[in-house]
């Protein structure tokens, strides 16, 4: 892969040394899964809506490393957790909404990082693949990242998505993997996300935009001009990219925002596609013409207005945001990424304070293009383009002036993973 800089030697060489004493192989026989995690520049919260969307993957991830257990048993102990999860490839596997015990240590443990195992294995069993093997692993995260808005949860569902495949000689394109970690997301744990954080850990590519839309599953992959083609128009030279921590870490399948959200959606969606006399069509936005959105929009009620004003506006940044990345107009592609962090603000909703101020805070900060909540907005951090020559500045500028908005917060971050300098990744492999 090019310009791998993450996982290094030294972190794949610990990580198998460690399973290899679990299993008692030798280390060259550890296979490991990097899975890494994602940040969306432009696209917030219209995947769920078919809307189109602007995604990368970062040099930060999820790490499961594994062998195949030589019988049906799942162990896999977690760098970040405590427990182990265990359980057998053929045991059938229940959504939330259907577990019946409801006191068992079991269902604890699929509440917490044990459920995206468990859930792999359903996703799998539910489109019939036969799973004999099961596998033995570790599983680790990027330091200080669990939580933190930068998908994680679906770079895990993948890494055990992938293990299992190899385990059980399944052959599983990334497209398909991309519907196999919906099942795990939508149905077996109940979230009702889109397709845009698989979409990028399984598709990207180091340096360039994955642009999809959601609808049609249609993507490309933009790279960027070479930098000797354009610096000297007054454009950034080079970018980094910069991910602040808020310190909130709350879980969210546990915020009712996000799925209220989705439901607004549809709800505007339908209001406007009755509008225009259409009552059959699937109560989505992107299904929604913007001929019809200008010419109805007038009967939402407030909350579901700005809902729609949000998709359609943030499906317009999107197109304009690629097509600057493709012309390395990096200050344009800047502006873009804020404007849709105002607009998730104002009319999404989403964000609460301390995020709110951390935004804020990077669009202060020295050599910032632009900048936006990372994720859903409700928990997590925000992420920022920024000229590579300024980035340690910058970091340096938002930890201090953190510190000083949310005092408790910020002394719950280390230091030295409050803001994070990264760089674009490259897509979920198994090495």
């Amino acid at each position: 892969m090019a310009s791998r800089c993450w996982p290094s030697d030294a972190e794949l060489n610990e990580l198998r040394e460690r399973v290899s004493k679990i299993v008692d192989l030798n280390k060259e026989e550890v296979r490991v899964v990097v899975s890494p995690y994602r940040i969306c520049p432009l696209g917030a919260h219209i995947d769920h809506q078919g809307g189109t969307v602007a995604a990368m993957t970062i040099n930060k991830g999820i790490l499961l490393g594994f062998a195949p257990s030589g019988s049906n048993q799942v162990v896999i102990r977690s760098g970040q957790f405590e427990g182990e999860v265990k359980f057998r490839v053929d045991e059938i596997q229940q959504p939330k909404d259907k577990s019946l015990d409801k006191d068992s240590s079991e269902l604890q443990e699929q509440c917490n990082w044990g459920r995206y195992a468990r859930g792999a294995v359903y996703a799998l069993q539910s489109r019939g693949n036969n799973l004999s093997k099961g596998i033995i692993g570790y599983i680790c995260g990027s330091e200080g990242l669990d939580s933190s808005g930068l998908s994680s949860s679906a770079a895990v569902g993948v890494a055990c998505l992938m293990a299992l495949q190899y385990a059980n000689d399944l052959v599983i394109s990334p497209t398909e993997n991309i519907d196999y970690d919906r099942l795990i997301e939508n149905e077996y744990l109940g979230l009702k996300n889109g397709i845009m954080d698989q979409s990028a850990i399984l598709l990207s590519s180091h340096g360039c935009l994955m642009c999809m839309n959601c609808k049609t599953k249609d993507y490309k992959l933009v790279y960027r001009p070479k930098v000797l083609e354009y610096n000297e128009s007054g454009e950034p030279k080079a970018t980094r990219i910069l991910l602040a921590l808020s310190g909130l870490k709350q879980a969210l399948m546990n915020n009712p925002g996000y799925n209220k959200r989705v439901a607004e959606c549809r709800e505007a969606a339908q209001i406007l596609l009755e509008a225009s006399g259409d009552y059959k069509t699937e109560p989505i936005l992107s299904n929604v013409d913007p001929e019809v959105y200008e010419a109805h929009k007038h009967k939402l009620e407030p909350d579901l207005a700005k809902r729609a004003e949000h998709y359609f506006s943030e499906n317009m940044r999107v197109l304009k945001g690629v097509e600057a990345w493709a012309m390395g107009r990096l200050n344009d592609f800047g502006m873009l990424i804020t404007a849709s962090g105002r607009s998730s603000i104002q009319n999404y909703e989403c964000g609460c304070e301390p995020l709110i101020q951390l935004y804020e805070i990077l669009l202060r900060a020295p050599g910032v293009l632009g900048a936006r909540f990372s994720g859903a907005g409700f928990r997590g951090c925000c992420l920022a383009f920024v000229e590579a020559d300024l980035a340690t500045e910058a970091a340096s500028f938002v930890r201090s002036e953190y510190l000083k908005v949310q005092p408790e917060l910020a002394s719950q971050i280390s230091k030295d993973t409050a803001v994070l300098i990264c760089e674009s990744g490259d897509c979920a492999r198994v090495i």
